[in-house]
């Protein structure tokens, strides 16, 4: 019931005041966010957190001169990997054997499976894929930033290719997918704050099938 109350009271802030996060609550949300599920355990996505403000004037002239960006305290950028290779899954699962103890060669037969069925879907293929999996980690750390009373606003709302050259992805083989101002929300200043919140009812959201 404690994460329903939260969800409840967060919104999509549209006006922050500009306040700092403390740092252990923002590496709580990062935290949730590393936790998250992600198709066959590979996280195939990093977070970039980024408090410097010259950085953050940057961003905001490619993400439609938007607010949040340079009134919030932290601005996550969550970018997944341009593509699959079996050279990361290998890593990936080398790390797996190692942390849980197993025999190296232990999921050999899984990487082999795995990559087959990756390598000729393509890479368009292996970076939506990929995004997917960064927005199940986004997710949990919107409701892990609510549980701390911390605001955020999800945004797509920027230009990826200006993005991905500003923070240098390219190079390291990465797309920026979503980015997540963390803050706190200006009371006096933001129009969306006292109005209601509208989701779908659960009778047209939800279909059963017994």
């Amino acid at each position: 019931m404690e994460l329903l109350k939260a969800l409840e009271w967060r919104y999509a802030t549209k006006k922050m005041n500009g306040n700092v996060v403390p740092q252990e609550k923002v590496d709580y949300i990062i935290e949730a966010a590393r936790l998250a599920p992600s198709s066959s355990g590979l996280q195939p996505y990093e977070i970039f957190v980024i408090s410097d403000k010259a950085l953050l004037e940057k961003i905001q002239a490619i993400a439609f001169n938007q607010s949040q960006i340079t009134d919030a305290s932290h601005l996550l950028v969550f970018a997944a990997w341009d593509g699959y290779s079996l050279e990361k899954i290998e890593k990936v699962f080398a790390r797996t054997v190692a942390e849980r103890g197993l025999p190296t060669d232990k999921m050999d037969d899984y990487k082999k499976m795995l990559w087959g069925m990756y390598e000729p879907l393509g890479k368009e293929w292996h970076a939506t894929h990929a995004a997917k999996q960064a927005y199940i980690a986004f997710g949990l750390a919107i409701a892990a930033a609510a549980e701390q009373k911390v605001d955020t606003t999800p945004m797509e709302g920027f230009v990826p290719a200006e993005l991905d050259k500003l923070l240098g992805l390219e190079a390291l083989g990465l797309k920026s997918v979503v980015i997540l101002p963390l803050g706190y929300r200006d009371e006096a200043n933001d129009w969306l704050l006292n109005l209601k919140k509208v989701r779908t009812p659960k009778e047209a959201f939800v279909t059963e099938i017994k």
